[in-house]
C-alpha cells in the first residue's frame, strides 16, 4: 500500500511538471519571434557603409533615390479646386450693382473755344492751289514721287530735286518755266500722261539732265534737248519726222539710248552721234535710208563699235536694198531683209 501511494504521488508530480513546462514554452516562442524580426529588416542595409556615412552634395544623389520622390507624397488634396466659368459672388449690398437695362450717363462735353480761329495760310512758293508739293507728292531726300495723283500740270518742285516721277497722271502740256532753276535735276519720268505739247525751251537749260522718259503720251514733236542727255525714251507717241529739228541729235555727244518706236517717223533721224549704243525705231513708217545713215561711205576704215542694237522691224523698209549702209556696224540691224 505504501509503495502504491508513492507511485501515485510521483505521477502527479510529473504531470504538474509537464503543465508548467508547457505554460512557459509558449511565451518563449513569441519572444524569439520578436527578436528575429528586426534581424530580417537589417538585410536591406547590408550594402550601406555606416562607418563612413557622410552626406555631401557630391554623394547625396547616390544615397537618396529621388526618381520616385513625387510618388511618395500626394499633394492633390492640398490644392483648392477651381471651377472654370464660375461667377464671382454677388456683393451683400445690392445697391452697389447697376440695374439691368440702364446705361451709364454720358459725360458732358465742353464746347470748343472759338476765341482764336485758325485760318488757312495763303498760297505761296512751292504750293499748288495752296497745297505744298511735298504734301501732295512724296518727297524722299532729293526724289519727288507724284505717280497717279491726278496732276494736270507739273507741280512746283524743291530746288534740290534730282529725280522726278510723275507717271500715270493727266498732265497735258510742259511749260517753259516748269523746271526753271532745277540745276540738279537728272531724271524726268512722265510716262503715261496726256502730254501733247512741250515748250521748245522746257528742257534745254537743264544742264544736269541725263534721262528724259516720255512714253505713252500724245507728243507730235520733240523740244530741244540739253547736251547732257544720255537716254531719251519717247515711245508710243505721235511724233513725225516733221516734228524733229534738223540734225536734232548730232550734237548730243553723250546720248547712248534713243528710243522712238511706235511713232510716225518717215526716215531715220541722221546724223547720229558716235556715242549711240541703242537705236529703237520699230513700228514706224520708215521706207528708205541713205548709205551714210550709219557709216561714212568715204572712209571704209570707219567702224562704229558702240552701236550694237538697231531695231527697224515693223517698218516697210527692205534692208537688203542698202548693203553698203552697214559695213561699219558690229551687227546688222533687226528688220526685214527680203
Amino acid at each position: 500500500m505504501a509503495l502504491g501511494h508513492r507511485m501515485q504521488t510521483l505521477a502527479w508530480v510529473g504531470i504538474a511538471s509537464l503543465c508548467l513546462g508547457a505554460t512557459w514554452a509558449v511565451p518563449a516562442k513569441k519572444e524569439r519571434k520578436k527578436v528575429e524580426k528586426p534581424k530580417a529588416d537589417l538585410v536591406l542595409y547590408e550594402n550601406l557603409d555606416l562607418d563612413n556615412y557622410d552626406v555631401t552634395l557630391d554623394s547625396y544623389g547616390d544615397i537618396m533615390d529621388l526618381n520616385n520622390y513625387e510618388e511618395l507624397y500626394d499633394y492633390g488634396d492640398l490644392v483648392p479646386k477651381i471651377e472654370v466659368g464660375t461667377l464671382a459672388p454677388r456683393p451683400k449690398d445690392r445697391k452697389a450693382l447697376p440695374e439691368l437695362g440702364t446705361a451709364a450717363p454720358a459725360p458732358k462735353l465742353q464746347p470748343l473755344a472759338t476765341t482764336n480761329p485758325i485760318h488757312p495760310a495763303p498760297p505761296g512758293p512751292g504750293t499748288v492751289q495752296g497745297l505744298p508739293s511735298c504734301l501732295r507728292c512724296l518727297c524722299i531726300r532729293t526724289s519727288v514721287y507724284c505717280d497717279d495723283t491726278d496732276l494736270e500740270h507739273i507741280p512746283p518742285l524743291p530746288p534740290d530735286t534730282t529725280y522726278l516721277y510723275a507717271r500715270f497722271n493727266r498732265i497735258s502740256a510742259i511749260r517753259a518755266g516748269d523746271f526753271m532753276g532745277l540745276k540738279k535735276l537728272k531724271r524726268i519720268d512722265l510716262t503715261s500722261n496726256s502730254i501733247s505739247w512741250a515748250d521748245a525751251d522746257a528742257f534745254r537749260h537743264l544742264s544736269s539732265l541725263q534721262e528724259l522718259i516720255l512714253p505713252e503720251n500724245r507728243l507730235t514733236a520733240l523740244p530741244e534737248l540739253p547736251r547732257s542727255i544720255i537716254r531719251l525714251d519717247a515711245r508710243l507717241n505721235r511724233i513725225s519726222s516733221a516734228g524733229l529739228r534738223p540734225e536734232a541729235f548730232q550734237d548730243l555727244k553723250q546720248l547712248q539710248f534713243l528710243h522712238l518706236s511706235d511713232n510716225q517717223l518717215d526716215y531715220i533721224p541722221a546724223p547720229l552721234p558716235e556715242s549711240l549704243r541703242s537705236l529703237h525705231l520699230q513700228n514706224n513708217n520708215i521706207q528708205t535710208m541713205h548709205e551714210d545713215t550709219f557709216c561714212n561711205s568715204q572712209d571704209q576704215s570707219h567702224i562704229r563699235r558702240a552701236l550694237e542694237d538697231i531695231r527697224l522691224d515693223g517698218n516697210p523698209i527692205n534692208l537688203s536694198l542698202f548693203p553698203n549702209a552697214y559695213f561699219c556696224l558690229p551687227r546688222l540691224p533687226t528688220g526685214r531683209f527680203l
